[in-house]
């Protein structure tokens, strides 16, 4: 699942500042994403593009149907996955 491996993505950049700068300097990337996934595999975790995409849509999609078509309203718009991750781990030790 794809959340159990950007926590385990998350917690190895924690303990390797060189992992962490790695993926950080991805956003300077004209392939940000594919890099990112490039980074992340290359180090074992199974992370795709499309899974960091779908991520969000998924939890949207989720919602939808908790409800049985009760009036609950569509998420505007869902977390970027990648942006989050990155934003998390700039933010931590």
């Amino acid at each position: 699942m794809i959340e159990h491996e950007l926590n385990r993505l998350l917690q190895a950049a924690k303990a390797d500042p060189e992992l962490k700068q790695q993926l950080i300097s991805t956003r300077g990337s004209d392939n940000a994403v594919d890099d990112f996934c490039a980074i992340a595999q290359k180090c074992g975790f199974n992370i795709t593009a499309g899974e960091l995409f779908t991520s969000g849509m998924t939890e949207s999609d989720a919602k939808l149907r908790s409800v049985n078509g009760g009036g609950v309203n569509a998420i505007d718009g869902w977390d970027d996955a990648y942006e989050q991750f990155l934003t998390t781990l700039e933010w931590t030790t």
